[in-house]
């Protein structure tokens, strides 16, 4: 065995040395029993029984909440959790939580929440193992910053609660879809440059495309639905506001001074469905399609958009490839054959 195996024998400027983790299982239990309220002491059965709500119906929404099987003499829930079946039950009796919305409300909070917890903790982690004291600094960090985070949250979830609300009643919601700008922006290259980051150096570089990419499209009266590693999908009901997002990425990619990752994208305009904070139909997947297809450092955009942006149907145009208002101009591309749409049409986006 060599020294570079031997955590004995490893040298500080041996990059294959193991860190070796203080051992903070009895600070995270003393955490544990700070956020449920108390040591698990109950069974599932007990929680159902306790809650009046049929077991299977319990152990239900925990695997939609995405939380661990439990075997049934384990002692692994509290009072916390009779509560919460209890707040579910009456959600039901309210009619909030229908069957057809029930499952998928509830696996999205589990996803959602779950994503949360997992970067809250991999923080409050960094920061204690940094102290001489580890163990004791993590409940320190949790009895005075979790306070503060949950707080936080309640904060963030009302601000967008009462902004959903504002959107969904400026316009006629019968359930129906909605007339919007849906656009996917993706990395240019991605897979090859992430062979060459180390993790710590991937991370910041997608949190900071992230992070610039959201600022920008909140900036131009857009919305983040989500973003996945390299990409990042965002509407706005205004299609000019979705093109100036996209193109202004777009610059910031071309620019070798900015940090910001090249991109290309996609912008489709029509009808969309909106669902848990997410959006579905033709529109979405035709921005991604286009997505696909696009140069690097361009922006496709489908027949939808281009009649959003333009104001005229491309049937109008005349015989030169640029067409458009002031503000931007439209390239013609030919007819594409990608997944699900064997002649998409699509147009390069460009600014006059």
């Amino acid at each position: 065995m060599s020294a570079a195996d031997d955590p004995a024998t490893a040298t500080e400027d041996d990059s294959s040395a193991r860190v070796e983790l203080p051992d903070l299982s009895n600070a995270l239990e003393v955490v544990e029993r700070f956020l449920l309220g108390a040591e698990p002491g109950l069974t599932r059965g007990q929680v159902a029984e306790q809650a009046g709500v049929p077991l299977e119906i319990a152990e239900q929404l925990w695997r939609l909440l995405g939380f661990p099987n439990q075997t049934d003499d384990a002692l692994a829930f509290t009072e916390a959790d009779v509560e919460a079946l209890r707040l579910t039950h009456d959600l039901v009796e309210l009619g909030i939580l229908g069957a057809d919305s029930q499952a998928a409300l509830v696996r999205t909070w589990g996803r959602s929440y779950a994503r949360l917890a997992e970067w809250q903790t991999s923080l409050l982690t960094e920061v204690a193992i940094e102290g001489p004291d580890p163990e004791k600094r993590l409940t320190e960090l949790a009895a005075s910053v979790l306070p503060r985070v949950e707080k936080l949250q309640s904060y963030i979830w009302r601000r967008h609660l009462a902004s959903a609300t504002n959107r969904l009643l400026a316009v006629d919601s019968t359930g129906s879809a909605v007339s919007q700008a849906v656009c996917f922006l993706d990395i240019v290259g991605y897979t090859s440059h992430s062979k060459t980051l180390a993790e710590s150096e991937l991370v910041d570089w997608l949190e900071h495309f992230e992070d610039e990419a959201a600022g920008l499209v909140v900036d131009h009266g857009g919305r983040i639905i989500k973003t996945i590693g390299d990409e990042v999908l965002f509407v706005a009901d205004d299609a000019s506001a979705a093109a100036e997002i996209a193109l202004r990425l777009v610059e910031r990619g071309a620019d070798p001074e900015d940090r910001f990752p090249q991109v290309r994208g996609g912008l489709a305009y029509g009808d969309v469905v909106s669902r848990l904070g997410d959006v579905y139909g033709p529109v979405v997947n035709i921005a991604a399609r286009l997505t696909s297809v696009a140069r690097p450092g361009t922006v496709l955009v489908d027949r939808g958009a281009y009649e959003a942006l333009s104001g005229r149907s491309p049937d109008e145009e005349e015989a030169t490839d640029e067409t458009g208002d002031a503000a931007y101009g439209f390239r013609r591309l030919r007819r594409t054959p990608v997944k699900g749409y064997a002649k998409l049409q699509p147009w390069v986006l460009r600014r006059r």
